[in-house]
Order: C-alpha cells, then structure tokens, then sequence
C-alpha cells in the first residue's frame, strides 16, 4: 500500500445509478425467524450482549487512548484540562474521527473481524460474502467547555433508495448509562421511512448540515416538527445503554444522533457497517479498493456511496499540522479484512 495520499481519488458512477436498488436487494417483508431478526425488522435496531469480553473491550478502550495520545498534541485522560481541541485531533461533532487514516487503524480492523460481529451481519443478511464500511470511531469526552453541542436527529439512507439498503453497528468498548452519551435513536421509524417520503420534505438546515458541495447523498436531517411526526405515529426517542462489549445493530432508515457525555465516563466506540458483496457494483468496488489502498475512509455504505472521506482535517482554518495519510498502526491484511475490503474475492 502506499505510504502517501497524493492522487486525487474520483467517482465514476453517474448520479442516476448511486440511486439504483440493488437487483438481488433482499426484501425481508412478512418474514418471521423467532430469534433477534424479528425485533429488529419490528423496530430498525437491536442489542447483542457481550460480543465481546470486557477485557476485550479494555484492550479497545486502551488502544483508542494510545492513538490519542500518538498526536503529541498534550492530551491526558486523567487531566480534565487537556480535553480541548487544541490537545485533540480533529473530530466531528465533540469525538467522530474519520480523518489521519484512522478508518483502517490495526485496531479498527480488529473489531470488524471480531467472529461474534461478523456472524451477526452473516446472519442478517444470511450470506458470509459481505463488505465493510472504512469507517470511524467516537472517543468522546465528558463535560467538555469548549463545545457547543445540538441534537441533529438524521438517517443514513436516501429517500429515493427503496427498501433496506444498508444496517450500520457500533460495538461499544465502555461502560454507557443514561448520563454517558452516546445513541439516541427513533424506535420505529424504520417502518415508516417510505410513508414520511411519501411527501416532499425539506432537509432540516441544522448548524452541522455539510454544505451541498459535500455532496452527502445518504444524509437527511430532521426538524422538530419532523420527530413529532414520527411521534405522533407511536414511535420513541430512546437512548441506547449499553455494557462494554455489547453491540447495537441499527437499520440506516432509522432515525438517529450521538449525544455527548455528560458524567464521568469517556466514551469508545467503534462503527461498524456490512452489506452483502452481491450489493456492489465493479465500479464502486475500483473505488473501494483504491480508498483501503490509500488508506482512506468512507461514508456507512460499504457497496455504495463510497465517497472517499479525502478532505484533510481543518484546525483554525488551515489544515491540521498533524495530518497523516495512513494509519500509526497498520492492520494485518488477514483474508478477513481483505476481504470485507473488497479487495479479496470470496
């Protein structure tokens, strides 16, 4: 792979096909299974219970701080005014990393190829032929003062996408009660993704919208009047608590947010999203192969929308000085990860 991110990374899938339903997409309607499927299908999410041990999430806990601490930047967990920005990578919405490479960091690919994960996305899609996201990671800080924080209640799915096209997951690495942050999510919604489209809906102008030029296609923001809707049709906001080593799985239709910590508990998550290989077309698959081998992120779609997270961090206007293109510690390419990649053909 290379150790630098100098070519530019392109899109050539027209904007028609990005918007295309896959033709072997698994429709799952009026299926029953008598095991967790059927409490997903009903409400868009579930929680595993231990996936992991909690050593094992101890081990994933240290590894995140260890990459906060290789930025050099001040930072320590046991030193409340180190958490800054200024102590801090670069994160999106007060603990998001996508950026420096940090989608394909060795302890990212590790969670992914984690047995129990892998099974619980073989199971739901029922095929072991599946893709990764390159996704990130949520370290976030307790009581922070140099955030100001909102809601933005989203999906991860376009409305001119039918069905259910993509699952996203995180598998939770701390111990996340009601006042630790982390996901709130619109129990239901789901189901009614197709009914609210039905009618033309304005995306939400939240302060934390990306502009246009972001090009976000599977991103939709809700207003307020949008959460009553739902609402109004017996759904629930509810917050997802979680013990380290569980694992929530969660339908993209269905409305979501992070919320940050307020107590004394930093927060460690890693994403993690699968779909079925037979989902993903050649071109988007080129694409896919070409951002693991420039070590570069992508959006929650793992066959499609790959949108390479290419830009660079920005700190005070300028991009950050301590900018990487490839992860401080590279994965073991085991046939796993090559191929939840793309790069390796089942």
């Amino acid at each position: 792979m290379s150790s630098t991110q100098t070519e530019t990374v392109t899109e050539t899938v027209s904007p028609l096909a990005k918007f295309s339903t896959p033709k072997d997409l698994v429709d799952f309607s009026g299926m029953t299974f008598g095991d967790w499927r059927d409490e997903f299908h009903k409400n868009g999410c579930v929680v595993f219970k231990g996936v992991i041990t909690p050593e094992k999430a101890q081990y994933y806990r240290e590894k995140q701080l260890k990459w906060l601490h290789n930025f050099e930047l001040g930072f320590d967990e046991n030193d409340e005014s180190t958490w800054t920005a200024e102590h801090l990578p670069v994160s999106f919405k007060g603990g998001m990393y996508f950026a420096y490479g940090s989608p394909h960091e060795s302890m990212a690919w590790e969670a992914r190829t984690e047995p129990a994960v892998m099974e619980i996305f073989e199971k739901l899609w029922g095929t072991k032929e599946l893709l990764s996201s390159f996704d990130g990671m949520n370290i976030s800080l307790p009581r922070r003062k140099d955030l100001e924080w909102s809601p933005w209640p989203h999906c991860d799915q376009n409305p001119a996408r039918e069905g259910m096209q993509a699952v996203q997951g995180l598998l939770n690495y701390a111990p996340n009660g009601p006042k630790d942050g982390g996901l709130m999510l619109m129990k239901g919604s789901a189901k009614l993704f197709e009914e609210f489209f039905s009618t033309p809906r304005e995306f939400y102008a939240h302060e934390d919208a990306p502009p246009p030029e972001m090009k976000y296609m599977d991103l939709f923001l809700f207003s307020p009047s949008d959460l009553k809707w739902f609402e109004d049709r017996s759904c629930e906001m509810i917050k997802v608590d979680m013990e380290p080593g569980d694992f929530v799985l969660w339908d993209s239709r269905t409305m979501h947010y992070a919320c940050l910590p307020e107590g004394n508990q930093i927060r460690h998550v890693q994403y993690i999203c699968m779909t079925p290989k037979k989902f993903v077309t050649e071109d988007q698959l080129k694409l896919k192969q070409d951002c693991f081998n420039k070590w570069i992120g992508t959006t929650h779609w793992p066959h499609c929308n790959i949108r390479p997270a290419a830009e660079p961090p920005m700190r005070n206007g300028k991009v950050c000085p301590k900018n990487r293109t490839e992860p401080f510690e590279k994965p073991e390419l085991t046939k796993d990860v090559l191929r939840l990649a793309g790069v390796e053909a089942y």
